[in-house]
């Protein structure tokens, strides 16, 4: 009878586990949260060790970290007076008149001259030409230290020997000791970079170098470079076309048709005549390459900031994983 009336004078007694238990598990979420806390405390010193141990190491590097600098060049893209040589600019003016005679100029439209040069720079074809033409694989492939006193370049005396202008680089086959022009590509083409503004139009080149006369010289012959390597080849369209017609005259001897094909003769004139007086055929320089003064990279101060916070998380994930695997 009793423990009837115990039963009805509480009614709840027995949810009272259930009732308890949502502050049980909050208890045991805030023990959790303060043992958490109370391992890293005990292991502030190997956190404290092992973030000093990667910010002096990151300070070590930083400091051992050459000056790179960055010279570069605003260019605009040059107009054609001529109308572009080859056949298939004069399509659209002479298309309908050259169709009637039987010939086929082929079509107006075409790669932009610009965005054409702009691909033709970053190209292999272009880059192993101009580091050959302009001898400086050691520049680009062993430069080792700008000396700022002289003027010089000190090369690693591991992969060249600038006294004997000799490569003793070791690798192994099929690498040679002297560069070949694909592993000059692949680091001519980490330290050049020619962008066009979609906006405005106008194409900046720039290159990245130990030395910052290098780094001018380079942006200064990349810009003829490409000027004369456009040049040539619309030139090389222009006589093409050229003998093309000039066999079309012969074959035919109406006097329209032949007027036709001699006016497209003039203008293909026009344009060699045009490339051959014209130094800035694609590009014109708007502001030329400088000498920089300040490094563009390394951020040494940036290095020293990651590497101490990455050796900070590093210590507090090891004290962490060490501390649940004894518990366990």
């Amino acid at each position: 009878m009793m423990n009837n009336k115990n039963k009805q004078l509480n009614p709840d007694a027995q949810f009272q586990p259930y009732a308890t238990q949502p502050m049980g598990s909050a208890q045991d979420d805030e023990i959790d949260l303060r043992e958490l806390f109370s391992v890293i405390w005990q292991g502030k010193w190997l956190i404290i060790a092992i973030t000093a141990v990667f910010a002096i190491g990151s300070v070590i590097f930083a400091i051992n970290q050459p000056n790179i600098y960055k010279s570069e060049a605003l260019l605009a893209p040059a107009d054609s007076e001529q109308g572009g040589g080859g056949l298939g600019a004069l399509a659209g003016q002479f298309g309908g008149l050259a169709s009637m005679a039987g010939i086929n100029l082929g079509g107006g439209g075409g790669v932009d001259k610009t965005q054409m040069a702009i691909e033709v720079m970053k190209s292999r074809q272009f880059t192993s030409d101009f580091i050959q033409n302009h001898n400086i694989l050691p520049d680009l492939m062993a430069a080792k230290k700008w000396n700022i006193a002289d003027n010089s370049i000190s090369y690693d005396e591991d992969v060249y020997n600038a006294a004997d202008n000799k490569w003793l680089r070791e690798v192994q086959l099929p690498f040679k000791p002297e560069p070949s022009m694909q592993e000059a590509y692949k680091e001519f083409s980490k330290i050049i970079a020619v962008n066009a503004a979609k906006d405005t139009g106008m194409v900046t080149v720039s290159v990245e170098h130990l030395s910052p006369q290098v780094a001018q010289q380079w942006v200064n012959w990349l810009v003829a470079d490409i000027n004369n390597e456009m040049k040539q080849r619309d030139v090389a369209e222009a006589n093409r076309s050229k003998a093309f017609l000039q066999t079309q005259i012969q074959q035919t001897n109406v006097a329209d048709i032949r007027t036709i094909l001699y006016k497209l003769i003039e203008e293909q004139t026009k344009t060699i005549m045009f490339a051959e007086v014209r130094d800035e055929y694609v590009f014109k320089t708007i502001d030329p390459a400088f000498v920089p003064e300040e490094k563009a990279k390394p951020k040494r101060a940036l290095i020293c900031v990651l590497g101490t916070m990455l050796g900070g998380m590093l210590a507090v994930m090891l004290v962490l994983i060490r501390y649940f695997v004894r518990k366990d």
